[in-house]
């Protein structure tokens, strides 16, 4: 649970680098929250109400630890907006964030993963 709050407390956090594991585990605890609003939403006959309003709360930082992750490809964050590019698009933002990130520095900072070496 530490990877979802390490997240949240950079809340607006755009600038540094995200490690991969950092970003996945952020995603797979993100999406398993979502699933079990959803669910409660439709057991609860309010659908989509709690996960809409989760998935409100959390944009912010979804969106930041992805831009920190392509940072930490070395690209900038504007290549978030490749997903706009129908079906190929998500494909290849999928592809990005499971690359490994460059080991050396780059412009947007040291590479975590050395950093908590």
């Amino acid at each position: 649970m530490n990877y979802y709050t390490d997240v949240l407390k950079k809340y607006a956090v755009f600038s540094g680098r995200a490690r991969r594991r950092e970003y996945w585990m952020y995603a797979l605890i993100h999406v398993a929250i979502v699933v079990v609003l959803a669910i409660l939403d439709a057991v609860l006959g309010i659908a989509p109400v709690l996960a809409g309003i989760y998935m409100v709360g959390t944009l912010v930082p979804s969106l930041a630890v992805t831009i920190r992750r392509l940072h930490d490809l070395g690209k900038s964050g504007w290549w978030y907006l490749i997903i706009l590019i129908p079906i190929v698009g998500g494909i290849w933002l999928l592809v990005l964030t499971a690359t490994e990130g460059q080991s050396q520095a780059n412009e947007y900072g040291e590479n975590p993963k050395a950093v908590h070496a």
